[in-house]
């Protein structure tokens, strides 16, 4: 019974050592994916920008950092990249890193849409209930004029724009 018993033991903190060793070389593989990725982000890669923000966003392969995952969506967004922008639309949405703004959630939120995102329809669905019709026109403004520059000016839009709500 006893070598049962030592032998259960040593299993036991074996699949301690094996979860630990795996914990690691996950982390390792997500820091290396971090360097990779942030390199390709850093050279303009839209996928790769979306992606970085991603890890940001998660703490994956780095310490969360909603400023630093907000950044990275925000430049692949305005290169058109449709998951970046359904991104900044929920956060927007939700307060969620950035302060919350119906306008600019709108305007991110259409563009998703507009790019096949069905999820996006959805929130904008829930979102206009809870705006006034000025906002609705407002973001249906910066929306449109934010597809017409096929994404480009879209920050700056909502940069430039003074919505108080």
């Amino acid at each position: 019974m006893c070598n049962i018993m030592s032998f259960r033991n040593q299993r036991s903190s074996n699949m301690k050592y094996i979860l630990v060793l795996t914990s690691l070389l996950s982390y390792a593989a997500f820091s290396s994916d971090f360097d990779d990725t942030k390199v390709l982000a850093e050279q303009g890669d839209a996928w790769r920008q979306f992606r970085l923000g991603w890890m940001y966003d998660n703490g994956k392969g780095v310490p969360e950092n909603d400023a630093e995952a907000f950044e990275w969506y925000r430049k692949s967004a305005n290169q058109g990249f449709r998951s970046a922008q359904f991104s900044l639309g929920r956060r927007y949405w939700s307060d969620d890193g950035v302060p919350e703004n119906s306008i600019r959630a709108y305007m991110w939120l259409s563009a998703a849409e507009s790019q096949g995102i069905i999820i996006a329809g959805n929130y904008l669905e829930k979102l206009k209930s809870q705006m006034t019709e000025q906002q609705i026109a407002d973001g249906q403004t910066l929306a449109a004029k934010c597809y017409e520059s096929d994404y480009k000016v879209c920050s700056v839009l909502i940069s430039s724009a003074d919505y108080s709500e």
